[in-house]
């Protein structure tokens, strides 16, 4: 490890197939983390050699067994146990994003001075967000408050005794298993906290509605099962998500067409509320104009592929099926 690395600190990253991504990835990563673990799902391009070249410990997963994200982080976790058993703080990373200089030591010296944290995150952005509205989209997502939160996302540090303890990432969860773990975190008794820090580019690569529209199904997927796993109180997790997405995606709709069916197509001009609450959204954006029409647009408009979601999940509850991956790209 290089003198200017972050001390205490392995690396893990996750991906397929993402060809020079994925180089940006572990060459943020390299010298500035040991050991550097790049858990690969698959890929049919070069990423395993690349990552070897460049000096990461590769995990192939075993894929007869079904994929998620969540089951990658923990096998590369396990492996970072392995080859260092006593290291205390671990970076979480997605392979198509990379990881900012002077990231690793803001965070590793924040866990140090506030030993009751055991997640701590920063700012993502999109690298291209002028790509497209979607990757617009993305970075207006993650532009989070600061401070004490509930949840973080795919790139996170992490003390590894607290993710130890509570037994790591749900590997069945096709997603939201970051703030599933955060939840388990909390009830055990630790924090999880947000810095005012540059800490990932991501590169979404999304140019279509369609890649919009799974990714949004793939959220409310993600609500339906983190609610039903931990809706009950005091947590409640992603109840209110959940309600909103069925009042809007559906209860809604559901209401009014067949008035308008029945007594009058007058009663269609009740869905006016939707245009409504989208112009609300805007006005109240903190953003640029432009900005926040984009984000008012898509946040309403997000009820119809989230209710898919919604629906997706509990169908395959009720029917004693296994949820399959949601990709976008």
């Amino acid at each position: 490890m290089s003198e200017t690395a972050a001390p205490r600190l392995g690396a893990v990253a996750i991906g397929r197939n993402e060809g020079e991504r994925l180089r940006s990835c572990l060459e943020s990563l390299i010298g500035r983390a040991d050991p550097v673990i790049y858990v690969d799902s698959g890929s049919t391009d070069d990423s395993v050699a690349m990552a070897r070249a460049l000096g990461a410990e590769v995990v192939g997963l075993d894929m007869t067994v079904p994929f998620t994200a969540a089951r990658a982080r923990n096998a590369g976790f396990a492996r970072l146990r392995e080859l260092a058993p006593d290291l205390p703080y671990v970076q979480f990373v997605d392979g198509d994003c990379e990881v900012v200089g002077g990231w690793l030591e803001t965070a590793a010296a924040f866990l140090d001075a506030h030993p009751d944290v055991a997640v701590v995150c920063g700012r993502r952005r999109e690298r291209f967000p002028e790509a497209s509205i979607y990757n617009r989209l993305c970075d207006i997502e993650w532009d989070t408050p600061v401070g004490e939160a509930k949840a973080c996302g795919g790139d996170a540090l992490i003390r590894a005794e607290a993710l130890h303890a509570v037994g790591g990432f749900r590997d069945d969860l096709i997603a939201g298993e970051e703030p599933e773990l955060c939840v388990r975190l909390r009830a055990a008794g630790w924090r999880v906290r947000r810095l005012d820090s540059e800490m990932t580019l991501h590169d979404a690569a999304m140019t279509r509605f369609g890649q919009w529209w799974k990714r949004a199904v793939r959220a409310g997927h993600a609500f339906a099962e983190g609610a039903h796993i931990h809706g009950a109180p005091p947590e409640r997790h992603w109840v209110r998500e959940s309600r909103r997405i069925w009042l809007w995606g559906l209860a809604v709709p559901l209401a009014v067409v067949p008035l308008a069916v029945a007594l009058s197509p007058w009663f269609l001009l009740l869905l006016g509320i939707y245009p409504a609450k989208m112009l609300r959204t805007t006005l109240r954006g903190r953003r640029s104009w432009r900005d926040n029409l984009i984000y008012g647009v898509f946040v309403n408009l997000s009820c119809f592929p989230e209710t898919v979601g919604q629906l997706t999940f509990h169908r395959r509850r009720f029917a004693g099926g296994r949820g399959r991956l949601i990709e976008y790209k």
